[in-house]
Order: C-alpha cells, then sequence, then structure tokens
C-alpha cells in the first residue's frame, strides 16, 4: 500500500517524512571483509556502498612505483551494480559518470591521506556500489573514510560530506528558500543541490561539489545546512569507530 503523504505538507515534512534538517537512516560497520586490509560497508537511507581500502603495497604491474616525489600513489576503483538503479543499466569501463567520481575521491584523498609516509608504494580503494538512492559522492566518501581508518592508513583528520539542496517550494523571485538536508534520488532530480565534505570537528571545508544552477543567494543557506549535516555525519561514524575498538578492550 502506498504512503499517504497528504498530510505532509501542512507538517512541512517531506516525502519520506524527514524535515527539513534530518538525516536519513545511517547504518555503518567497518571491518566486514577480512581479507582487505580495510573494509566497510555504509548505508545512507536506501544508498548502500561497500568499501575496501588496500595497502600500501607495490603496484600491481611489474616495475610500477608509487606517486611523485616519493609519495604514495593513491587509486580509486568504482564498480556500479546494474541493479543499483531504477534503470538497471550496466555501466561501461570509462563511463563518464564513474569516472567523475573517481577522478573526485581521488584528489580529495590525495592530499588528505599522510601519502609521504610511503613512499613507492600504491594505496587502493575498491568502491561498489550496491544501491543508489541519492547522496552518492556523500555516501562515497563516507564509506572510504571508514575504509581507510579502518586499514590503519594515517590521515589529516576524518573527511565525511552531505548534500543539502534549495527547495523549490520557495518563489524563485525571492531571496528566501528553503534548505533540505541529505537528499534521496528523487529530491535530487528536482532540486538545485551541493556536495560539502568537512575535516573533523571544524566547519572547513574540503570537497564542495555542484552540478546545477541555483540563485547567488541561496548557496549560502544551503552551504551552511550542508555543513551542520556534516558534522552530525562525523559524530555518527566516530562512534562506529569508538564502537568497534572497544570490542577489543
Amino acid at each position: 500500500m502506498p504512503l499517504d503523504t497528504s498530510t505532509y505538507t501542512l507538517a512541512l515534512l517531506r516525502l519520506d517524512g524527514r524535515r527539513w534538517n534530518e538525516l536519513r537512516r545511517i547504518h555503518a560497520q567497518i571491518s566486514v571483509q577480512a581479507a582487505a586490509d580495510g573494509s566497510s560497508y555504509l548505508e545512507m537511507g536506501n544508498t548502500k556502498i561497500l568499501c575496501t581500502a588496500t595497502g600500501p603495497a607495490e603496484g600491481r604491474q611489474i616495475g610500477q612505483r608509487g606517486g611523485k616525489d616519493n609519495e604514495a600513489k593513491l587509486e580509486v576503483e568504482i564498480n556500479l551494480a546494474g541493479f543499483s538503479g531504477v534503470d538497471r543499466k550496466r555501466r561501461r569501463v570509462g563511463d563518464k559518470r564513474i569516472t567523475e567520481l573517481e577522478h573526485t575521491l581521488k584528489s580529495v584523498y590525495a592530499s588528505l591521506v599522510l601519502t609521504h609516509l610511503y613512499p613507492h608504494s600504491t594505496i587502493t580503494l575498491h568502491l561498489h556500489i550496491i544501491s543508489q538512492d541519492g547522496s552518492l559522492l556523500a555516501a562515497c566518501i563516507n564509506a572510504s573514510t571508514l575504509a581507510l581508518i579502518d586499514a590503519g592508513i594515517p590521515m589529516a583528520d576524518y573527511l565525511v560530506a552531505c548534500t543539502a539542496a534549495s527547495s523549490a517550494t520557495s518563489d524563485s523571485s525571492s531571496d528566501n528558500s528553503d534548505p533540505l538536508l541529505d537528499l534521496n534520488s528523487l529530491e535530487e532530480q528536482e532540486l538545485p543541490f551541493l556536495t560539502v565534505g568537512t575535516l573533523g570537528k571544524t566547519e572547513r571545508v574540503s570537497v564542495l561539489l555542484m552540478e546545477t544552477r541555483v540563485r547567488n543567494e541561496r548557496v549560502e543557506g544551503m552551504l551552511a545546512v550542508g555543513i551542520e549535516g556534516c558534522k552530525s555525519m562525523r559524530d555518527i561514524l566516530d562512534g562506529v569507530v569508538k564502537g568497534y575498538g572497544k570490542k577489543f578492550i
């Protein structure tokens, strides 16, 4: 029986029953793959990702070395399951969307991971996207952070990410808008949104990506909501790491 959302508008609720500043249900685990140096499983709503981290290790090809200037080389590989989305479309090798995600993650973590500690070596992140329901880049970042922590690879700080949007309920000619936090796929199709990532408990923005158009005066409100969402996400991921560590105490 379909969900009755007839009273949501009056209560200022979204289609999935959340308020404007609420995250979706977050479930995360680490050390889910014993064969990997580090691994994580993350659910943000119905977006589900399995991530494994291997390394630091020698390159897979003969004679392959690490990055430049005696630093480790960071590689990112994303596998998008054919059943992960509504379209049931199999992504080809070199798909533009996957390539963009891989490049973004590689650029972000290349400056965050302390690669100078592992010269002439390679660190590889494998992300398996099992289900897509919005906030894909943010989920990939959060899952990668947990996998790197589980692998014991030193980083400058936690990197967590979240999405924020400008509500279409506001008049386009007005400077005021209703921001929304942590979008699902239906909201991403209808609203302009951005992905923001912050470091640790600070408000230092390390990732900021926006692929849609929006009025300039709305960006500040979207960014503020996204940063607050990152703080909540950081507390959740920190709890997962500490909870796993208590098993060995």
